[in-house]
């Protein structure tokens, strides 16, 4: 008597042997490391966190500036400003939890244990004051650390960051959108296929030209790094709460907020919503580009972050204090509140 398989039997078998054959295993630890750690990187184990991989470079007496990078990139999304910056002044950069060479930590993934990253790095580094900047996720993990630890910046700097109760309409990323959806994501998170990695980059930046085959390779491979996948899910599955604008108005620091105009995560609306909360703000942003304008712009995106800094008065380094002249603006960057952006129909 022959067989007959049920419909939903057979899907499953399919299903199974489907995931089995595209399953991407999680990347050598020793090999991301020797491959992305090398020199100048670092690794420090933070009190009550994880071993951080960080980099610090610049003089050690210039004015120092901490740079968080988005959700699922890592440390090397800024080496274009380091490039460009690291003469003048000194740059810390790191994989915060759950991303690059730094992996899952315990404590949960909340704005608040990133925040906490940046205060146990800074103390363990001996930083009193300095200039923090975060794109994306790491704008929205810079946004709060700036709510709770005002004292400790000298100036901010969100760059197309979360946060903002803004929505976007269309456009998106493939992979946070797959990953995001119950049942499914887990398992996509497991398969995970480089031309996945590749078609998400490429939706979320304007200027083509910085989806490297490099690139492409360090996203998918330390996206593998064992540990982030599991703390990408869990990061996931919080639920999102934006700022609120009695939350942002109580930030005390000088803010530059920088944004990419065709930014098809988090729309150009969402830097007139800054704007028009923060109570100390600059505002610039940049036609033709996407998500990433310290990759896709970075003499533009760098120059404006130099006057940014230069009109700040800053502790330069550790235990010590100095005031840095500011410069006049060609570009009137530094007028506060005044500086519009160039979609006016986007501002609320």
């Amino acid at each position: 008597m022959k067989r007959v398989w049920p419909i939903p039997g057979v899907l499953a078998a399919v299903l199974i042997v489907a995931f089995l054959l595209l399953r991407a295993p999680d990347t050598d630890a020793a090999a991301m490391r020797a491959k992305y750690g090398g020199p100048p990187s670092q690794f420090v184990t933070l009190s009550d966190g994880p071993t951080v991989h960080y980099r610090d470079e610049g003089p050690r007496d210039a004015p120092v500036l901490v740079l968080l990078h988005g959700s699922n990139a890592d440390l090397h999304t800024w080496q274009p400003w380091v490039d460009r910056l690291k003469g003048r002044y000194r740059l810390i950069r790191f994989d915060q939890r759950g991303h690059g060479l730094t992996g899952a930590a315990a404590g949960g993934y909340d704005a608040d244990a990133f925040a906490r990253d940046v205060l146990h790095l800074a103390d363990a580094l001996k930083l009193d004051r300095f200039v923090l900047a975060g794109n994306s996720m790491g704008g929205a993990n810079a946004a709060r650390f700036a709510m709770l630890h005002p004292e400790r910046l000298a100036g901010l700097v969100l760059i197309d960051a979360g946060g903002a109760p803004v929505k976007r309409e269309g456009g998106g990323n493939l992979a946070f959108t797959v990953l995001r959806l119950p049942v499914i994501g887990p398992l996509a998170s497991k398969v995970m296929q480089r031309t996945l990695v590749e078609r998400s980059l490429r939706q979320s930046v304007a200027n083509q030209a910085i989806v490297t085959p490099a690139a492409i390779d360090r996203y998918w491979e330390l996206a593998r790094y064992p540990g982030n996948r599991q703390a990408t899910r869990e990061r996931f599955a919080l639920p999102w709460t934006g700022f609120t604008a009695a939350q942002v108005e109580k930030i005390a620091v000088p803010t530059l907020v920088m944004w990419g105009e065709e930014d098809s995560l988090i729309p150009l609306a969402a830097a007139g919503w800054w704007r028009a909360r923060l109570p100390d703000v600059r505002l610039v942003s940049y036609p033709g580009i996407g998500h990433l304008p310290m990759e896709e712009a970075p003499d533009r995106s760098a120059a404006d972050l130099a006057r940014f800094v230069a009109a700040l008065p800053l502790s330069p380094g550790p235990r010590s204090q100095s005031v840095v002249k500011p410069v006049a603006s060609e570009t009137g960057l530094l007028q506060p509140r005044r500086l519009t952006i160039r979609d006016e129909g986007s501002q609320p």
